[in-house]
């Protein structure tokens, strides 16, 4: 889930991008990025939902996002699509996107104005994940990070090793006669847990919300395996299956017709000891699609930048870090949402 903050602090000045209680703006441009309330334009690093609301007149996203966005905030909306690399010039600002890595579509918004050049990355990871365009270091004066995972604690597995671990859970389980159920989050995560799976070991089905994002994502050229459960699909067919649903799924009647089944959680949450208990599941698997803390620290140095804003996560502890151990102008920025054990990372 997502705990909801005010940004409770003073509107910060700055050269060229302002944090206000809408989220980041840019005044000479007169544009938002990830702005949490509607506004005129909206600058959208990817779809998940503490990234993109709905309400704002004019939508701009990478153009592998377009179609995740009317999915998600209403057809009807006004967005258009900017390939990584492309760059649009807005009242003198310089703007152009470049991958973030962390899902299909995401990206990191690079402005400069006048020599001075921000990038705000939204959500991020540098494990190439086969699937979204790799993350790509942008370099730039001020770079604003998410720090989810911004505790040396999170250092993520090799995520093969995690894939092979997963297909050994669902074999065993196989074996044994039980389905298995893999929960993630319905956009990135469930595709990287479809693109990750062994299909040989049995069929692969879909809750409803999960293959509604695969159509969106098959609306822009882009096919993953699975067949969506329907209400009627015959219990028989389920026999060894692996069923991937998102978190809302737990404990909910839904899964009753998949009986006897074994659930899977996959999420960086997974690196903490207790965190499959408090799930109520039977397996966790370190499954992340944001960057841990040695990504974190590779991504910011290989910016250059002598400004880092961390926000989204543990933006004390990680300001603090790269004030002391690289010397740089350490801020912090609160934000209006937070990932608190939140289903997608």
């Amino acid at each position: 889930m997502l705990r909801n903050y005010f940004y409770t602090g003073l509107l910060y000045f700055i050269k060229m991008l302002e944090f206000s209680d809408r989220g980041i703006y840019c005044p000479q441009a007169d544009v938002y990025i990830d702005p949490w309330k509607p506004v005129g334009k909206a600058i959208i690093t990817h779809a998940h939902s503490d990234h993109a609301r709905p309400g704002s007149d004019v939508y701009l996203c990478q153009l592998h996002s377009t179609e995740l966005l009317k999915q998600r905030l209403g057809f009807g909306i006004k967005v258009e699509g900017l390939e990584y690399g492309k760059h649009i010039q807005i009242n003198g600002v310089d703007i152009s996107l470049f991958p973030a890595g962390h899902i299909i579509g995401s990206a990191q918004v690079r402005l400069e104005y006048k020599g001075e050049i921000w990038v705000v990355s939204g959500d991020y990871k540098l494990t190439d994940d086969g699937i979204s365009t790799p993350f790509e270091p942008v370099t730039c004066h001020h770079f604003i990070t998410e720090c989810t995972f911004g505790l040396p604690i999170y250092k993520f597995p090799d995520q093969q090793e995690v894939f092979d671990d997963m297909n050994r859970f669902w074999q065993d389980n196989a074996c044994e006669g039980m389905n298995t159920v893999f929960i993630g989050y319905s956009l990135g995560k469930a595709q990287r847990i479809v693109q990750g799976l062994n299909a040989g070991i049995g069929p692969v089905f879909l809750h409803g919300a999960i293959a509604n994002i695969h159509e969106a994502l098959a609306r822009q050229g882009f096919a993953f395996p699975g067949e969506r459960v329907q209400g009627d699909t015959p219990k028989e067919q389920f026999y060894k299956a692996v069923i991937i649903a998102p978190t809302s799924a737990l404990g909910s009647p839904w899964l009753k017709k998949f009986s006897p089944y074994r659930i899977g959680f996959c999420s960086g949450w997974m690196q903490l000891r207790g965190a499959r208990r408090r799930r109520g599941v039977d397996r966790g698997f370190i499954l992340s699609d944001h960057a841990d803390w040695d990504q974190l620290n590779a991504a910011v140095k290989a910016t250059g930048a002598q400004h880092i804003y961390a926000t989204h996560g543990y933006q004390h502890v990680y300001a603090h870090w790269v004030r002391e151990a690289y010397g740089l102008e350490g801020h912090e920025v609160q934000s209006f949402f937070q990932p608190v054990d939140s289903e997608d990372i």
